[in-house]
């Protein structure tokens, strides 16, 4: 018997360090798994890093939810453990019910509609509408890019595409609106989302706190390029915004540079006048972005790509690459000349 025990002892070992082994490697992944969530709270388009009101009652909700569905969690594993390990035995009727309705249903009842009515009191904060004499920006959802439309300093307005920009410290209504399929405005940053109806106006009041730039994106999805229709948000202090505002009003100034002028005949001649507008000039087309200012702007694309030279080239070159299913046809029978000049006058345009 003894020389049975001493051949099996290897066997009888194995599973205990196999179950030691895989509980240091589960200990690491988790701790993985927990650094990554962690890291995911952060960055330009976290609703966990609020930079608004909305964004701050959000967040706050948020974590008072995850407490108590934590509180709840270990109540629950609390009553398992102690009735199949610390109490291994049959429990007699009248505790065990007790212990079922009392751990089961009276601590989750309390907590949930301690949540519930957290979540109740800050709605009207939510959807109220900004106060009167406040920045109004109307917002048309298009597959697959934005067109806001601010109110000029002269009383007019002016329009500008996958960039929106705001004054910190203050009440913004965004007018929303789509023309094609139902999308989703959404800043996460700033505050909650706002479904895009086609044939409805819906409204989102956003009250930005911090300067910096965040990241806007479609919350619903709405075709093959959904992903790829972002924007960027630029809070900044009102003087900045106000010297802004009467820039972007502005029509486009003529190039100065032989190489850009060229360019514009270039944008003429190929047809992009016939989607695209640029103030001041011949260019009046409605369909694509309004190109006015679109030098200035930090990305292209609505928001695929940063505005720089080498990126605009792949975008006028091949458009369906970038954003599959775009409208915009790729302009690649320009020659090299046409379209070194016609890249120098869009980012002139600023």
């Amino acid at each position: 018997m003894h020389a049975v025990n001493q051949s099996l002892q290897p066997i009888l070992d194995r599973p205990r360090r196999a179950t030691f082994s895989w509980s240091r490697r589960s200990i690491a992944r988790w701790a993985l798994l927990a650094v990554t969530v962690c890291t995911g709270c952060q960055g330009p388009q976290s609703a966990l890093s609020p930079a608004g009101e909305g964004a701050e009652q959000i967040a706050a909700l948020f974590w008072a939810m995850a407490i108590g569905a934590g509180m709840i969690w270990l109540v629950v594993i609390g009553l398992a453990a102690y009735a199949l390990r610390i109490v291994p035995q049959p429990h007699d009727k009248r505790s065990s019910r007790r212990w079922v309705i009392g751990g089961g249903v009276i601590v989750p009842t309390l907590l949930l509609s301690i949540l519930l009515m957290f979540g109740l009191a800050i709605l009207p904060a939510l959807v109220r509408p900004a106060p009167e004499g406040s920045l109004h920006v109307e917002v048309v959802g298009v597959r697959w890019w934005w067109r806001f439309i601010y109110p000029s300093p002269d009383g007019g307005s002016f329009e500008l595409a996958n960039e929106v920009r705001l004054p910190v410290g203050e009440p913004v209504q965004f007018d929303l609106r789509s023309a094609d399929v139902i999308h989703g405005f959404w800043i996460p940053s700033l505050g909650g989302k706002v479904d895009m109806i086609p044939g409805r106006q819906t409204r989102l009041t956003l009250w930005p706190t911090a300067v910096g730039t965040y990241r806007g994106v479609c919350a619903e999805y709405c075709g093959a390029s959904h992903a790829k229709m972002a924007f960027d948000v630029v809070v900044m202090p009102r003087e900045e915004f106000d010297a802004w505002l009467r820039q972007q009003a502005q029509d486009a100034i003529d190039p100065s540079e032989p190489d850009a002028r060229r360019g514009s005949e270039v944008f003429l001649k190929s047809g992009c006048g016939g989607c695209h507008a640029v103030r001041g000039t011949a260019a009046d087309g409605s369909i694509g972005p309004d190109l006015t200012h679109f030098g200035s702007r930090h990305s292209l694309a609505a928001g695929s790509l940063e505005n720089s030279p080498d990126n605009l080239r792949r975008w006028i070159t091949e458009p369906q690459s970038i954003k599959p299913m775009a409208v915009m046809p790729g302009y690649h029978t320009l020659s090299d000349a046409d379209l070194a000049s016609l890249i120098a006058y869009l980012q002139g345009l600023e």
